[in-house]
């Protein structure tokens, strides 16, 4: 009698629908579609140089209520139009938590907050929120940490990012290659910024690797390989990289490895000592950089929601604070407002100020 030799330690497999069947829930509209397609245009515009303005990718650390994340997507539409000659401003709209341990890992993987693990309500939940943002005329980014997820969601992302505890994976990598949208590489936890730099390389080159097709049956993805990469400074290992020598260094290593030197910085995590107050310190220096002319300074993100902090989970739902992060502390909405409106304040008097070029 042959003993078992598989599924040991697995308690049940739930099939999931197939991505078209999740997709065709909440189809693509005219009005998601052109935000889609003018916020990731916009950004490669960005990556080009061929758009001098700095991205902005601003939004909660993870979405936990769907109802306060459209109340800030619409608060945040408003702000983006106000500072769009000096900002191009991207939604965060994060679905998936990356744990060093354990812990709450998303709305997609945990959508009640219960610990149900719904997954098929999840996805369905999350494409419909990216639907009713992008319908706004709010552009999101997301980062991407499960390899099946894009097929469900991907369509209505207009920048994507790979996070620090993932950079590393070949399976990351394979999946940035044939990613539709410019994609962010973050440094590793420990600082290190080869890391980001060798997954960029990888990505741009085309893979074979598996993964789901529409239909949702298992199949072999051959990439073209993605050329809209870049790296994302985080700090990492009690030491910050957002300080100019930082970035310079970081540009000069990009440039000598053939990479275009195109570098954001995270205003949040350990630039910021994980202390969300100080978000702001590393956004006025940033914003320093820029009015210096820092070349390869080509985007900010900001950890942000309606209310400063975080709050205690697991906990019931109905004893939630309402527009209170659930994973890492944010800055609240008058805070964002303030950072944002005064950078791009201080961006447009420098541009005013410039001399008129000479007529020959």
């Amino acid at each position: 009698m042959l003993l078992p030799t598989t599924n040991l330690n697995i308690e049940s497999i739930v099939r999931l629908p197939a991505p078209e069947a999740v997709r065709a829930l909440s189809p693509m509209s005219e009005a998601a579609n052109r935000t889609v397609i003018e916020g990731r245009e916009t950004v490669k515009r960005i990556l080009a140089r061929e758009d001098p303005r700095l991205l902005v990718v601003v939004g909660p650390c993870s979405v936990h209520d769907t109802a306060a994340t459209l109340d800030y997507a619409k608060r945040l539409l408003r702000l983006k139009r106000q500072v769009e000659r000096e900002f191009v401003v991207l939604m965060r709209v994060y679905f998936e938590k990356p744990r060093t341990t354990i812990g709450w890992k998303g709305l997609i993987n945990d959508p009640r907050l219960d610990g149900s693990c719904d997954v098929t309500s999840g996805l369905k939940l999350a494409r419909e929120l990216l639907r009713e943002i992008n319908e706004l005329g709010m552009p999101a980014a997301t980062e991407f940490l499960d390899p099946v997820v894009p097929q469900y969601i991907a369509d209505f992302v207009a920048w994507a990012a790979i996070g620090a505890r993932t950079t590393e994976s070949q399976t990351h990598r394979e999946m940035a290659s044939g990613l539709s949208m410019p994609v962010g590489f973050k440094n590793s936890t420990d600082g290190s910024l080869q890391t980001a730099m060798d997954a960029m390389l990888s990505a741009r080159h085309p893979h074979s690797f598996l993964g789901v097709d529409n239909e949702g049956c298992t199949a072999i993805v051959n990439s073209r390989g993605n050329p809209w990469g870049h790296v994302v400074l985080r700090g990492g290992r009690g030491h910050t990289n957002f300080h100019d020598e930082a970035i310079r260094d970081a540009a000069a290593k990009l440039a000598a490895a053939g990479l275009p030197a195109a570098i954001m910085v995270d205003c949040s995590h350990a630039n910021s000592g994980k202390k969300h107050e100080r978000q702001e310190v590393v956004w006025q220096n940033l914003i320093e950089q820029k009015l210096k002319g820092s070349p390869a300074l080509i985007g900010v993100m900001v950890e942000s929601f309606i209310h400063e902090g975080s709050q205690p989970f697991p906990r019931p739902a109905r004893e939630l604070k309402y527009g209170v992060s659930i994973t890492d502390p944010c800055i609240g909405w008058e805070t964002t407002e303030r950072l944002l409106l005064g950078g791009a304040e201080s961006l447009a008097s420098a541009r005013n100020s410039e001399p008129e070029p000479a007529i020959a």
